[in-house]
């Protein structure tokens, strides 16, 4: 069953919620559709009105903007630890935003992670013990860097996780039917998948999907990350699966690929308010 839900309101669906998670006190986990207008400050649209939209969803959450914090993404696979202090970093401008980070976890309540996506792989991360969230940004240099694996162990580091605690849920991204990739690519995965190989049994075909080109295959993100979390010892029956393609829903999702790199930026969302 699909776990980001449409959310019907007056403003035509802005926001996918992640239904299953809803349910917990004080946890709202999602990602916007492009009817929540783009909410990325790096693709050449007016400052002003970015913060607004990015104004308005806070506020449609119920959350203070000033909880709002962000990092620059770079494709790669920099875990940053989001402190008390922190809180609201790069929710005016990208100069305070974390440098160089694609995953941000915290243990700290009312603090919204936020990530920007318009293809990449949206990963989430929840501890209910310790009350620990993270984030993360898995393109394929991410993923194949083990962004998800990274930010697992991190969280295990610096707040104590059990990665058996840990609820995961990886969101609305580029699927194999839209992703297909050369041996450029593919070159960097094979490796990863043989380390990945379930005892005899090899994934690369449910990773690697041949397509019409000989030199070219579709590659299925969501899934190699599904298995580099179980790797990182979540159990695979707390790991949720968006069926969400950008590529093919660009009537409410942005995609870089499909759309030739003009278009806006969606977010990701994850955050625990204090009891």
């Amino acid at each position: 069953m699909e776990p980001f839900l449409l959310e019907a309101d007056e403003r035509k669906d802005a926001l996918l919620m992640l239904q299953p998670w809803c349910d917990w006190e004080g946890v709202t986990a999602g990602f916007t559709t492009r009817h929540a207008k783009n909410t990325a400050l790096h693709v050449g649209d007016d400052p002003d009105i970015v913060l607004e939209n990015r104004t308005k969803i806070a506020q449609h959450l119920g959350w203070d903007f000033a909880a709002w914090t962000c990092a620059e993404q770079v494709h790669g696979n920099e875990v940053h630890v989001v402190t008390r202090e922190d809180a609201g970093r790069g929710r005016l401008n990208r100069s305070t935003a974390f440098a160089d980070t694609d995953a941000l976890i915290t243990n700290e309540p009312d603090i919204l992670l936020v990530m920007f996506f318009a293809d990449c792989v949206p990963l989430y991360f929840y501890d209910p013990v310790t009350g620990s969230t993270g984030l993360a940004h898995a393109g394929w240099k991410g993923t194949v860097a083990e962004i998800a694996v990274k930010t697992v162990e991190k969280m295990t580091e610096v707040f104590g996780v059990k990665p058996e605690n840990l609820y995961a849920a990886i969101g609305p991204s580029i699927g194999s039917c839209c992703y297909e990739v050369d041996d450029a690519v593919l070159k960097h995965v094979r490796p990863l998948l043989k380390q990945l190989q379930e005892g005899n049994h090899s994934i690369e075909d449910e990773i690697i999907i041949p397509s019409e080109a000989a030199d070219r295959a579709r590659l299925d993100l969501k899934h190699l990350n599904r298995h580099l979390m179980i790797k990182a010892g979540i159990l695979p029956s707390r790991i949720e699966m968006s069926s969400w393609c950008t590529g093919c829903r660009t009537d409410v999702l942005f995609s870089h690929r499909t759309e030739n790199g003009h278009t806006g930026r969606m977010m990701s969302w994850l955050g625990r308010k204090k009891r």
